[in-house]
């Protein structure tokens, strides 16, 4: 069956069969943060504006089919414009290599923010008195972060009373939580 032109991955059809594997696998690796594969290696298979295409094609779906934990057969009808061989191309490629991919889009979804904490430190306190009260006996907690946002680390320092540090563990159950459930 030959892939009608415009639909997602029809380029790929244009590279031999024998080549399949090699060139996923090395567009793998550049969603894992290695090298992309070279247009030098695929000019004869390809002008430099369809490479990009297939590129940015084969890229997109690997993403997305992980990104979406899409089952085998969900996967096997998106790629039905596709010939046998790259059909399980594709399919050898993904069930190899998910859980890299998983990674990588993990990563990405980490890198969008910039601010990652480096270190931490805590202190109890037992406020006694206060300018205002004789006898207050209030437990309080001295939160020391270090925090690097733009490769500079920078110092924050808290002070909460127990029902600020009560939500604030809250608050990081549920993000951690939300973590969890991306794994």
């Amino acid at each position: 069956m030959e892939p009608e032109e415009g639909t997602p991955l029809w380029r790929l059809q244009k590279l031999p069969a024998e080549r399949g594997l090699q060139l996923l696998h090395k567009i793998i690796d550049g969603i894992c943060g290695r090298t992309y594969p070279l247009y030098q290696d695929y000019q004869s298979v390809w002008d430099s504006t369809e490479w990009i295409h297939v590129l940015e094609d084969i890229t997109k779906f690997f993403k997305a089919v992980v990104g979406k934990n899409l089952s085998d057969e969900e996967i096997s009808q998106q790629l039905n414009q596709l010939n046998s061989f790259h059909q399980e191309a594709m399919m050898k490629c993904l069930k190899s290599r998910k859980d890299e991919i998983k990674r990588a889009l993990l990563d990405e979804i980490v890198d969008i923010s910039s601010a990652q904490l480096q270190d931490f430190d805590w202190q109890l306190k037992l406020a006694l008195s206060s300018d205002k009260i004789a006898t207050l006996q209030m437990p309080l907690l001295n939160l020391h972060l270090d925090v690097k946002e733009n490769g500079e680390v920078k110092p924050y320092s808290i002070e909460m009373s127990k029902e600020e540090l009560q939500n604030l563990i809250n608050s990081l159950e549920a993000a951690n939580k939300v973590i969890l459930q991306l794994k």
